[in-house]
């Protein structure tokens, strides 16, 4: 069974920085992109980076682009988030996301290609 495990979360000012992590089991992490998204209170969940298989490719959304950088650790079987320069528009719970299927040629950005989800963990930054 694959679960998803994020840590990290937390309260912070505008202009402080958090790192999250996500922790995979139950598969081969290595064989599958990994996303992290965000939903704010109100609003559609979206994607906010996502990372190849083996790390060397990236998608950032426009909105945390030169801010946030996403990273994995595949012999860990973790996927990082480390999020610097943050808004009060960051606010947000922050989930990490797997696909089901491993073969992509691209990298998976959009809800319905992600399978697995973490229970989300709550960023906060004050102003």
């Amino acid at each position: 069974q694959v679960q998803l495990v994020e840590s990290g979360g937390g309260l912070v000012q505008a202009g402080g920085s958090l790192r999250l992590s996500c922790a995979a089991s139950g598969r081969t992490f290595s064989r599958y992109p990994m996303a992290w998204f965000r939903q704010a209170p109100g609003k559609d969940r979206e994607v906010v980076a996502a990372i190849s298989r083996d790390g060397r490719r990236t998608f950032y959304a426009d909105s945390v682009k030169d801010r946030f950088t996403i990273s994995r650790d595949n012999a860990k079987n973790t996927v990082y988030l480390q999020m610097n320069s943050l808004k009060p528009e960051d606010t947000a719970v922050y989930y990490c996301a797997s696909t089901m299927d491993g073969s992509y040629s691209y990298i998976p950005t959009r809800l319905d290609e992600f399978a697995y989800w973490g229970q989300g963990t709550q960023v906060t930054v004050s102003s």
